[in-house]
């Protein structure tokens, strides 16, 4: 093919990924023990459209956040209605809640959701345009003990996928605490302006706290002077920083109190917290994080509810179980494989192919294919345990025949016994694994 063709091909979007194959075993490994994390703990699964009002994540996420002003895929569809690919699920959930009356539910009401999210961000490690993620979402407690379990759930997940995560955490503390650390932390950086890149000088302006996460080394050099927010928490606010505290201290887990953290969306308050990888002294490979969102719900219109969360990204959760050669379980490939020669068997194996998967045993096929030299070649390569054989004798006398592809050894066994005999001999194999503590094949 030529070079000019090739530039006619159809090519994936920047910073938009398949998932392909051979990668499903990791991403279904990882999904299925998400879900059964989510059962323990007792949150449902709530799924929410991927097109939402762009009104809800202007409200919800901030005018100010550069989700809203620069990340979000917005237009103008048919209706003339504008609305936005999703660039997060908090805010979905929150207006589900109210929507759908959770209100009246006992709380807190407990969801938990997993899906794909959409932001024009620069595609970065284990981050792209459209990137998946998982959350879990406590509405309608505002009591500490539920930041804590909130955290217990990120910290285990990830320990349990294999990798030792580091809690960070603090406190953002409520609007007239910000209000006054903001002003604050503006009065710090004034007459230190003229280090400050015209971006950061915007965050200075817009929303100061998103200064603290900047990730230029001149502006965290700064900051590490900068005034402390837990210095500006109300006498609430702390003690229900120090509750959550001693929650995890009585949990054993680690954690480590960072005052220079913030969360990038307006809705937070109070608790906030990360999960960096170990090795991350920075949180630009965070794994995920989350906290309180106590207005959320009523500036969207709802009723007052206290609630908190977190979100934990799964293409990075991936890639950092890849980096530390964290075991993960294969799917069981095919036992059988069904070999054929002629047009007549052909018919005969697609029916015997269907009979297998109806009682349960995993099958593989090359129907399509007329050499039985080839065929038998992809059972090699494929590593069946059996081969089923039905040629030209096979169809007249009504029988099939059985090649163990360990030691070539050929049996003749009749079409209506061969299933029962195949999963009978499929049974001992594996109990024979069991006694052995070997894979089988």
């Amino acid at each position: 093919m030529s070079e000019k063709s090739k530039d006619k091909l159809p090519r994936l979007l920047r910073g938009m990924k398949d998932i392909l194959p051979q990668d499903q075993s990791q991403w279904d490994h990882l999904r299925q023990k998400v879900k059964a994390f989510a059962t323990s703990y007792g949150f449902s699964r709530i799924d929410t459209p991927v097109l939402e009002q762009t009104s809800l994540f202007v409200r919800s996420v901030g005018k100010g956040t550069d989700i809203v002003e620069k990340e979000m895929f917005s237009f103008v569809d048919q209706g003339n209605e504008q609305v936005t690919l999703r660039p997060e699920a908090t805010a979905s959930i929150a207006r589900a809640f109210i929507e759908h009356g959770f209100v009246n539910q006992p709380k807190p009401v407990k969801l938990f959701w997993m899906g794909p999210l959409f932001r024009h961000d620069r595609p970065q490690a284990g981050r792209q345009r459209q990137f998946w993620q998982f959350d879990f979402e406590s509405l309608g407690e505002a009591h500490p003990v539920v930041d804590a379990e909130l955290i217990l759930v990120a910290y285990t997940i990830v320990r349990e996928l294999g990798l030792e995560p580091v809690v960070q955490i603090n406190s953002i503390g409520d609007a007239q605490d910000r209000e006054r650390y903001k002003k604050a932390l503006v009065e710090y950086f004034r007459p230190r302006r003229n280090q400050l890149s015209d971006e950061i000088k915007k965050r200075l302006q817009r929303n100061p706290l998103r200064v603290l996460d900047a990730k230029e080394e001149e502006v965290r050099i700064l900051v590490q002077d900068a005034p402390q927010i837990v210095d500006f928490l109300s006498e609430e606010a702390n003690k229900h920083f120090v509750k959550v505290l001693e929650h995890l201290d009585e949990l054993d887990i680690p954690y480590v109190l960072n005052p220079r953290l913030v969360r990038g969306l307006d809705y937070y308050n109070r608790t906030v917290f990360e999960i960096w990888p170990t090795g991350d002294d920075t949180g630009q490979l965070a794994l995920g994080g989350g906290g309180r969102y106590d207005g959320l719900v009523e500036s969207l219109g709802g009723q007052p509810t206290p609630a908190a969360g977190f979100a934990i990204g799964i293409e990075r959760l991936l890639m950092k179980m890849r980096e530390a050669n964290v075991p993960i379980p294969q799917p069981e490939t095919p036992r059988i494989f069904i070999a054929q020669l002629g047009e007549a068997s052909r018919k005969k194996c697609l029916k015997l192919f269907e009979d297998l998967r109806r009682a349960g045993v995993s099958a593989v096929h090359s129907l399509a294919k007329d050499g039985i030299k080839q065929q038998m070649e992809i059972a090699n390569r494929i590593k069946v345990k059996y081969t089923m054989i039905l040629g030209q004798k096979e169809m007249i006398d009504g029988t099939v025949l059985l090649r163990d592809m360990d030691n070539g050894i050929q049996e003749t066994i009749s079409f209506e016994k061969v299933i029962p005999e195949v999963q009978k001999r499929l049974e001992r194999s594996v109990l024979k694994a069991n006694r052995t503590n070997v894979p089988y094949a």
